[in-house]
């Protein structure tokens, strides 16, 4: 299975921390030797990179730890192929444009009978089973919404169909997603997620990865709230909460501002 790492800040913050110990599992303390990428929204614009070699021993990973990119939303992956070649096409995250915005997806796990999902506005560039979920789901998104939902009971019907698509998608298998529009990060948990919200008062963290330790209280603020989101917890000295299957997340500016589960749901 690959492995996701998402991040939601209130202000622009730098993912180098958890990005070190994240990259570890791509061919070192893990299996997942067959590509990584992370993307950046920053400033109204979005980038993002991408290497089908194992992270570990990646020279453009090695730069995203010296590079400090500050951003709101982050989302990176690490492959272990189970459908598709390992090449830079079936590298995540992938992105395509809805809204004017550039919609970023990264999705763990594997699915069963993906092909018959029909693909309406867009295609699929590679030939893995993620990519072709993200081609439809953005594409049902589409169908509904045509323009970009604008007020607040808009947004939360969005949010419910998001739901919705991604319990069907759980349905074909192993569905565990980010997925970000430059103003919030979605989360969805079908089998394991975990996220950690750090605020004031600030403290130390230790990687599991990676011998690594940094005190956060040195390079943040009282106001800051930065939430960090991945397949398994990257540190050992911190509680982390797990997402319960069939959950999804809506995050914004560091916080969690709507929660839809398999039986209820909450904004």
């Amino acid at each position: 299975m690959c492995e996701l790492l998402g991040m939601s800040a209130n202000v622009p913050t730098d993912i180098c921390f958890s990005f070190t110990g994240f990259l570890h599992r791509g061919g070192g303390t893990g299996p997942h030797r067959d590509g990584w990428g992370i993307a950046f929204y920053e400033e109204g614009g979005y980038r993002d990179f991408r290497d089908p070699h194992p992270s570990v021993r990646s020279p453009i990973a090695r730069l995203i730890c010296d590079y400090p990119i500050k951003s709101h939303i982050v989302i990176s992956h690490i492959r272990q192929a189970n459908v598709g070649q390992v090449r830079l096409a079936n590298t995540h995250p992938f992105v395509r444009e809805m809204w004017g915005q550039p919609w970023c997806y990264a999705h763990n796990g594997q699915l069963a009978g993906w092909q018959s999902l029909p693909l309406t506005f867009y295609r699929p560039v590679g030939d893995t089973d993620s990519e072709h979920a993200f081609c439809w789901l953005l594409g049902e998104l589409r169908q509904r919404f045509p323009e970009r939902p604008e007020s607040a009971e808009q947004r939360e019907g969005l949010w419910r169909l998001l739901h919705q698509l991604c319990e069907r998608l759980r349905g074909l298998g192993v569905f565990n997603l980010l997925l970000a529009d430059g103003d919030y990060l979605y989360t969805f948990c079908s089998t394991k997620l975990a996220h950690i919200t750090r605020r004031a008062p600030f403290g130390r963290a230790s990687l599991s990865d990676a011998e690594l330790t940094v005190n956060f209280a040195e390079h943040t603020t009282t106001h800051d709230i930065v939430s960090v989101i991945a397949t398994e917890p990257l540190t050992d000295n911190e509680a982390w909460e797990r997402m319960v299957p069939g959950e999804l997340l809506v995050w914004r500016d560091g916080q969690i501002c709507a929660r839809f589960g398999s039986h209820q749901a909450s904004a």
